[in-house]
């Protein structure tokens, strides 16, 4: 028997709709090729999957890119308001998993990990703040402090 993949029929790559090209017999050999609708399909997927597809990704975006686990993994984590802990308890998962499924999710949507936001421009600025109002420092010198720390986060964006 030949290894089978289940696929949610949007293309990995770009989130389009993709349709099926060929069928072929593990038992006999025969294939058909073309531009094939399967019995059962979807009539928006039959009858013009490129503009189906165009159309789900104009609505829904980068989530048309998803597969339903990784829909249901968004719905859970949104209802959690993003808090990991709440969507570890809902689904019954640890941590690293969920941020594995998070992880996940978001290449999919196709965002890479270049892309990460830095918090570091924030607690350098909440450390400034907090050296000021325990006198530490004077108002000009966390003017400049402020300063520098907005000058680098500007050359990192």
């Amino acid at each position: 028997m030949v290894h089978t993949h289940e696929v949610d029929g949007s293309c990995p790559v770009c989130g389009n709709a993709m349709y099926v090209s060929r069928l072929s017999c593990d038992r006999c050999g025969s294939a058909l090729e073309g531009a094939l609708a399967l019995t059962g399909q979807p009539a928006a997927r039959r009858n013009g999957a490129a503009s189906a597809g165009r159309e789900a990704d104009e609505r829904f975006g980068r989530l048309a890119r998803l597969n339903d686990q990784q829909l249901e993994f968004v719905e859970v984590f949104l209802r959690c308001r993003g808090t990991i802990k709440d969507v570890e308890d809902m689904l019954g998962i640890s941590y690293p998993t969920v941020k594995s499924r998070l992880a996940n999710v978001l290449e999919a949507m196709g965002f890479g990990g270049d892309e990460k936001l830095t918090t570091a421009p924030r607690h350098a600025r909440r450390d400034i703040l907090g050296r000021l109002a325990t006198g530490e420092i004077s108002t000009e010198e966390a003017h400049r402090l402020l300063a520098e720390v907005n000058d680098e986060d500007d050359d990192e964006g």
